[in-house]
């Protein structure tokens, strides 16, 4: 199924009609688009004078539509998730919570292998230095006990922006649209997850008591990739940006429909997430030994 992402910066007033969503312009209560409920993946909230009917929100999260609302400064900052995303909510949480440190040390060593795997790809596509990828990729053991990842991230930072770019969160420029995508891609990632019937902040690798999406900031790590790869062909096209434009989160918002391949079929990323979730449920209760990742096509 094709999945729309719609953004909205200007002031709105959102309701549900005939199992659409319908934008109206607030001053001249003129229709300005409709959106079919069943076809959206994605809606991004990003001005103060949106109004957004209660009706319409309940459809939204029943449909499973990832709704972020952004704040002040035009930047994720919530996401609407249901209390119950699953009817076996409380057994899938029973084997989340009973999943054993060896099966969780063996899930995160899949994780980092992949998120590995796919930054290998980025560094190809862009023609850049990638040879010393392939030794730390081979290198991941149990747990990541060696941290592969850490110095995979090294080289890879380096060889993707410049050899003296510092990957982080309140950085300079152009770390700040690795940040907005990475925001988006963590609300697909949640939500999938409490569709799952699993709780996001009891995490595989992240522990962290100030963190309600431990688990959503694991399942991610693979697909950061794809965000990376987003950014790059953005900042390809406009090296003198610097400004999270309206242009440039649309450019982003690609992400939930961007095409993955995941278990040798091409599906949307908003799906192939789904797919990630699900069989992370399957590892906790033994029906699987492998977590469904993503490939780039």
């Amino acid at each position: 199924m094709l999945y729309r992402t719609i953004y909205i910066g200007n002031p709105a007033y959102l309701k549900l009609k005939d199992n659409q969503m319908h934008i109206l312009e607030p001053d001249k209560n003129e229709v300005k688009g409709k959106v079919s409920i069943e076809d959206l993946g994605l809606l991004m909230l990003d001005h103060w004078q949106i109004t957004i009917s209660h009706q319409l929100i309940q459809r939204l999260m029943g449909n499973n539509v990832v709704v972020i609302s952004c704040d002040e400064v035009h930047l994720p900052h919530g996401i609407m998730l249901p209390m119950y995303g699953h009817t076996e909510h409380s057994e899938r949480v029973k084997y989340q919570i009973e999943a054993s440190e060896p099966l969780k040390k063996q899930l995160w060593k899949q994780t980092v292998e992949s998120k590995i795997n796919n930054q290998i790809e980025v560094l190809k596509r862009l023609g850049n230095y990638y040879e010393p990828m392939l030794v730390y990729l081979n290198s991941v053991k149990s747990g990541d006990a060696t941290n592969m990842e850490g110095i995979a991230a090294q080289h890879y930072w380096k060889y993707l922006i410049s050899l003296d770019f510092l990957r982080q969160r309140f950085g300079e420029s152009p770390n700040q649209f690795f940040n907005f995508g990475y925001a988006v891609l963590r609300s697909v990632v949640a939500r999938a997850l409490v569709e799952s019937g699993l709780i996001p902040v009891l995490g595989i690798f992240h522990k962290n008591k100030y963190n309600p999406y431990c688990l959503a900031d694991d399942v991610m790590e693979p697909y950061r990739p794809f965000v990376d790869a987003l950014v790059m062909a953005w900042l390809i096209e406009n090296p003198n940006s610097e400004e999270l434009t309206k242009e440039f989160k649309a450019h982003i918002l690609k992400i939930a429909t961007k095409d993955v391949k995941i278990d040798g079929v091409t599906r949307p990323l908003i799906v192939g997430v789904k797919i990630t979730c699900s069989s992370l449920y399957k590892c906790y209760t033994g029906e699987k030994r492998l977590i469904s990742y993503p490939e780039f096509i």
